[in-house]
Protein backbone atom coordinates (compact mmCIF):
# COMPACT_ATOMS: atom_id res chain seq x y z
CA UNK A 1 0.00 0.00 0.00
CA UNK A 2 1.58 3.37 -0.97
CA UNK A 3 2.55 5.77 1.84
CA UNK A 4 0.33 8.83 2.31
CA UNK A 5 1.59 11.97 0.64
CA UNK A 6 2.45 14.89 2.90
CA UNK A 7 1.21 18.32 2.08
CA UNK A 8 3.42 21.38 1.59
CA UNK A 9 1.94 22.93 4.72
CA UNK A 10 3.18 20.06 6.86
CA UNK A 11 6.63 20.31 5.31
CA UNK A 12 6.79 24.04 6.18
CA UNK A 13 5.77 23.30 9.76
CA UNK A 14 8.49 20.69 10.13
CA UNK A 15 11.06 23.12 8.69
CA UNK A 16 10.02 25.78 11.20
CA UNK A 17 10.38 23.35 14.08
CA UNK A 18 13.90 22.46 12.94
CA UNK A 19 14.85 26.14 12.68
CA UNK A 20 13.42 26.83 16.12
CA UNK A 21 15.45 23.99 17.62
CA UNK A 22 18.59 25.27 15.89
CA UNK A 23 18.14 28.72 17.41
CA UNK A 24 17.54 27.30 20.87
CA UNK A 25 20.09 27.82 23.59
CA UNK A 26 22.67 25.02 23.64
CA UNK A 27 22.29 22.61 26.53
CA UNK A 28 24.98 22.26 29.15
CA UNK A 29 27.00 19.04 29.25
CA UNK A 30 25.45 16.17 31.20
CA UNK A 31 28.66 15.03 32.83
CA UNK A 32 27.92 16.93 36.03
CA UNK A 33 27.21 20.39 37.36
CA UNK A 34 30.88 21.29 37.65
CA UNK A 35 31.53 20.80 33.92
CA UNK A 36 29.02 23.52 33.00
CA UNK A 37 29.92 25.90 35.80
CA UNK A 38 31.58 29.25 35.15
CA UNK A 39 35.28 29.24 35.91
CA UNK A 40 38.07 31.81 35.94
CA UNK A 41 41.75 30.98 35.50
CA UNK A 42 44.23 31.64 38.26
CA UNK A 43 46.79 33.83 36.51
CA UNK A 44 50.29 32.42 36.72
CA UNK A 45 49.20 28.83 37.30
CA UNK A 46 47.21 26.05 35.65
CA UNK A 47 44.41 26.16 38.23
CA UNK A 48 40.98 27.72 37.88
CA UNK A 49 38.28 28.75 40.32
CA UNK A 50 34.53 28.38 39.98
CA UNK A 51 32.40 31.52 39.86
CA UNK A 52 28.90 31.93 41.21
CA UNK A 53 26.52 31.73 38.30
CA UNK A 54 24.04 34.04 40.01
CA UNK A 55 26.67 36.81 39.92
CA UNK A 56 28.85 36.09 36.88
CA UNK A 57 26.19 34.44 34.74
CA UNK A 58 23.50 37.09 35.05
CA UNK A 59 21.80 38.90 32.20
CA UNK A 60 23.47 42.12 31.09
CA UNK A 61 20.94 44.96 31.12
CA UNK A 62 22.48 47.97 29.34
CA UNK A 63 19.89 50.47 30.58
CA UNK A 64 20.64 49.65 34.23
CA UNK A 65 24.39 49.78 33.62
CA UNK A 66 24.02 53.19 31.94
CA UNK A 67 21.84 54.54 34.73
CA UNK A 68 24.25 53.38 37.42
CA UNK A 69 27.37 54.66 35.64
CA UNK A 70 25.77 58.07 35.12
CA UNK A 71 24.80 58.24 38.80
CA UNK A 72 28.35 57.32 39.87
CA UNK A 73 29.88 59.95 37.62
CA UNK A 74 27.44 62.61 38.85
CA UNK A 75 28.20 61.73 42.47
CA UNK A 76 31.89 62.36 41.79
CA UNK A 77 31.23 65.97 40.72
CA UNK A 78 32.20 68.56 43.31
CA UNK A 79 29.31 70.94 42.64
CA UNK A 80 31.23 73.87 44.14
CA UNK A 81 30.45 76.38 41.39
CA UNK A 82 29.02 79.67 42.56
CA UNK A 83 28.62 83.38 41.92
CA UNK A 84 28.15 86.53 43.98
CA UNK A 85 24.86 88.31 44.33
CA UNK A 86 24.69 92.08 44.97
CA UNK A 87 24.93 91.41 48.70
CA UNK A 88 28.33 89.69 48.41
CA UNK A 89 30.08 92.05 45.98
CA UNK A 90 32.45 94.51 47.64
CA UNK A 91 31.48 98.17 47.57
CA UNK A 92 28.21 99.84 46.77
CA UNK A 93 27.32 100.76 50.34
CA UNK A 94 26.25 104.37 49.82
CA UNK A 95 23.72 105.76 47.45
CA UNK A 96 25.60 107.00 44.34
CA UNK A 97 23.57 110.22 44.11
CA UNK A 98 20.54 111.80 45.72
CA UNK A 99 17.08 110.54 44.90
CA UNK A 100 15.69 113.65 43.21
CA UNK A 101 16.87 116.69 41.35
CA UNK A 102 19.67 115.26 39.22
CA UNK A 103 17.62 114.19 36.20
CA UNK A 104 19.14 110.76 36.33
CA UNK A 105 17.49 107.49 37.10
CA UNK A 106 17.27 106.73 40.77
CA UNK A 107 19.86 104.29 42.10
CA UNK A 108 20.47 102.86 45.52
CA UNK A 109 23.71 100.97 44.93
CA UNK A 110 26.47 100.67 42.35
CA UNK A 111 26.44 96.91 42.76
CA UNK A 112 22.99 96.27 41.29
CA UNK A 113 22.92 93.47 38.66
CA UNK A 114 22.49 95.89 35.74
CA UNK A 115 25.57 97.89 36.75
CA UNK A 116 29.09 97.15 35.52
CA UNK A 117 30.87 95.44 38.39
CA UNK A 118 27.59 94.58 40.07
CA UNK A 119 26.46 91.25 41.40
CA UNK A 120 24.59 88.49 39.59
CA UNK A 121 20.81 88.51 39.63
CA UNK A 122 20.43 84.74 40.11
CA UNK A 123 23.90 83.40 40.87
CA UNK A 124 24.56 79.64 40.79
CA UNK A 125 25.30 78.15 44.17
CA UNK A 126 26.76 75.00 45.64
CA UNK A 127 24.66 72.03 44.63
CA UNK A 128 24.75 68.25 44.47
CA UNK A 129 24.45 66.23 41.28
CA UNK A 130 23.69 62.93 43.01
CA UNK A 131 21.00 60.82 41.37
CA UNK A 132 19.16 58.10 43.23
CA UNK A 133 19.41 54.58 41.87
CA UNK A 134 17.50 51.81 43.58
CA UNK A 135 19.56 49.27 45.47
CA UNK A 136 18.28 46.35 43.39
CA UNK A 137 19.06 48.22 40.19
CA UNK A 138 22.62 48.95 41.38
CA UNK A 139 23.20 45.29 42.23
CA UNK A 140 21.76 44.18 38.89
CA UNK A 141 24.08 46.59 37.07
CA UNK A 142 27.06 45.28 39.06
CA UNK A 143 26.15 41.69 38.22
CA UNK A 144 25.75 42.62 34.57
CA UNK A 145 29.17 44.28 34.40
CA UNK A 146 30.81 41.29 36.10
CA UNK A 147 28.98 38.88 33.82
CA UNK A 148 30.20 40.75 30.75
CA UNK A 149 33.80 40.09 31.81
CA UNK A 150 33.03 36.46 32.61
CA UNK A 151 31.31 35.87 29.27
CA UNK A 152 34.10 37.60 27.38
CA UNK A 153 36.83 35.62 29.13
CA UNK A 154 38.51 38.78 30.43
CA UNK A 155 38.43 37.91 34.13
CA UNK A 156 41.26 36.31 36.06
CA UNK A 157 42.04 35.41 39.65
CA UNK A 158 45.21 36.41 41.48
CA UNK A 159 46.90 34.45 44.23
CA UNK A 160 48.12 37.02 46.79
CA UNK A 161 50.63 34.48 48.15
CA UNK A 162 52.74 35.09 45.08
CA UNK A 163 53.50 38.64 46.23
CA UNK A 164 55.30 38.38 49.54
CA UNK A 165 57.04 41.70 48.84
CA UNK A 166 56.11 44.57 46.50
CA UNK A 167 57.47 43.99 42.99
CA UNK A 168 56.27 46.03 40.04
CA UNK A 169 58.45 43.91 37.75
CA UNK A 170 56.70 40.72 38.85
CA UNK A 171 53.29 42.33 38.33
CA UNK A 172 54.26 43.45 34.82
CA UNK A 173 55.49 39.97 33.93
CA UNK A 174 52.27 38.48 35.27
CA UNK A 175 50.15 40.75 33.08
CA UNK A 176 52.34 39.92 30.09
CA UNK A 177 51.92 36.17 30.62
CA UNK A 178 48.16 36.60 30.97
CA UNK A 179 48.00 38.37 27.61
CA UNK A 180 44.78 40.33 28.08
CA UNK A 181 44.11 43.85 26.84
CA UNK A 182 44.68 47.00 28.87
CA UNK A 183 43.37 48.85 30.84
CA UNK A 184 43.17 46.40 33.72
CA UNK A 185 41.19 46.73 36.94
CA UNK A 186 42.69 44.93 39.94
CA UNK A 187 40.45 44.25 42.95
CA UNK A 188 42.25 43.32 46.17
CA UNK A 189 41.61 43.46 49.88
CA UNK A 190 43.22 46.31 51.86
CA UNK A 191 45.33 43.80 53.79
CA UNK A 192 47.07 42.67 50.60
CA UNK A 193 49.48 45.62 50.62
CA UNK A 194 52.32 43.88 48.76
CA UNK A 195 50.07 43.04 45.82
CA UNK A 196 48.49 46.51 45.77
CA UNK A 197 51.88 48.23 45.76
CA UNK A 198 53.04 45.94 42.96
CA UNK A 199 50.23 46.88 40.57
CA UNK A 200 49.40 50.49 41.47
CA UNK A 201 52.40 52.04 39.66
CA UNK A 202 51.72 50.33 36.33
CA UNK A 203 50.38 52.39 33.46
CA UNK A 204 46.69 51.85 32.62
CA UNK A 205 46.19 49.70 35.71
CA UNK A 206 43.79 50.76 38.47
CA UNK A 207 43.71 49.08 41.87
CA UNK A 208 40.64 49.21 44.09
CA UNK A 209 39.13 47.37 47.04
CA UNK A 210 35.83 45.44 47.02
CA UNK A 211 34.06 48.02 49.18
CA UNK A 212 34.83 50.78 46.63
CA UNK A 213 34.25 48.79 43.45
CA UNK A 214 32.06 50.73 41.00
CA UNK A 215 30.25 49.76 37.84
CA UNK A 216 31.96 52.50 35.84
CA UNK A 217 35.34 50.97 36.68
CA UNK A 218 34.20 47.59 35.36
CA UNK A 219 32.85 49.20 32.18
CA UNK A 220 36.09 51.17 31.68
CA UNK A 221 38.39 48.17 32.16
CA UNK A 222 39.07 45.79 29.28
CA UNK A 223 40.24 43.12 31.73
CA UNK A 224 39.53 42.30 35.36
CA UNK A 225 41.79 40.73 37.98
CA UNK A 226 40.44 39.75 41.40
CA UNK A 227 42.34 38.17 44.25
CA UNK A 228 40.93 35.00 45.77
CA UNK A 229 39.99 36.60 49.13
CA UNK A 230 38.48 39.62 47.38
CA UNK A 231 36.41 37.42 45.05
CA UNK A 232 34.16 36.34 47.91
CA UNK A 233 33.55 39.95 48.94
CA UNK A 234 32.78 41.00 45.36
CA UNK A 235 30.29 38.17 44.99
CA UNK A 236 28.72 39.13 48.31
CA UNK A 237 28.25 42.75 47.19
CA UNK A 238 26.55 41.71 43.96
CA UNK A 239 23.99 39.40 45.55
Amino acid sequence: MPAPRTSSTENKRSDRSVQTDARAKPARPESGAASGALRAPVVGSSKSLSLEEGVFGAEVKPHLVHETVRAEQNAARAGTQGGKSRGFVAGGRSKPWRQKGTGRARAGSTRAPHWTGGGLAFPPGTRTYEAKVNRKARKAALRGALSAHAQGGTIGVLDPAGFEAPSTKAALELLGSWGKDLPVLVVARPEEEALIKSFRNLDRVVVTVPAELEVQQLVWARSLLVTEPALELVQGRAK
